[in-house]
């Protein structure tokens, strides 16, 4: 997978996917919490293999063909496909949990991008996807699809491994450790999302999302439910 872009893009791309983006990604594991208490993920192994799947299985099956269709959207000015993008991923998501994680982020960019003089189709009163916006954005400021989704994707393996990182627990080395064998794994999500129509969208990770649910009603919890 070749990716270019301009400096300027580039810069974009940093700013929107950086840990900084007052959109509070860090404070949601999307199910990792519960999995750890309850030990299905006790080990920097079984910390990858979960992310890994997650990758693959859903942001490759979901988010990231939403992504790319949203930005295709936008550049058309197909206000209506947008907002039927945004319902499909918001049914997408199986628990009021993940649901919340991606209209709580959706509010926040909203807010931003309100503040940086982006426009939407959508009304303040409106349950925005975060994907949905940062697709909007990213084609705002005219950055490539393959680019912007390796920052989205990247954006997001970094939160849960931030996430595993206070949980497990995982030292900052182990955690970089991971990082860096989990990057190639960013770039087959990304290809695999391009072969991903629209009417084939959805994912089914069921221990996620029991995790997810479950969470909810967990003794102790450092994220939001």
């Amino acid at each position: 997978m070749a990716i270019t872009t301009t400096d300027r893009a580039l810069l974009r791309l940093l700013q929107l996917s950086s840990v900084s983006l007052p959109v509070g990604g860090y404070a949601f594991s999307q199910g990792l919490e519960y999995a750890i208490d309850q030990g299905w993920v006790t080990k920097p192994a079984q910390v990858e293999s979960w992310t890994q799947q997650q990758l693959m299985l859903s942001l490759a099956r979901v988010d990231l063909p939403v992504l790319r269709l949203a930005m295709d959207a936008h550049s058309l000015g197909a206000e209506g496909w947008l907002v039927e993008l945004n319902e499909l991923i918001l049914a997408c998501r199986e628990t009021k949990e993940l649901r919340l994680t991606d209209t709580a982020m959706g509010e926040a960019l909203s807010r931003l991008m309100r503040s940086l003089a982006i426009p939407t189709p959508f009304s303040r009163l409106e349950e925005v996807s975060f994907v949905v916006l940062f697709a909007i954005t990213a084609s705002h400021w005219q950055i490539k699809y393959e680019t912007a989704a390796l920052g989205f994707a990247w954006s997001w393996l970094e939160n849960q491994i931030a996430a595993a990182t206070k949980l497990v627990p995982l030292g900052q080395t182990q955690a970089q450790i991971l990082l860096g064998q989990l990057q190639p794994v960013l770039s087959d999500a990304i290809t695999q999302s391009n072969s991903v129509d629209q009417d084939d969208i959805g994912a089914g990770l069921p221990a996620v999302a029991i995790a997810s649910c479950l969470h909810e009603t967990q003794y102790s919890r450092l994220f939001r439910s």
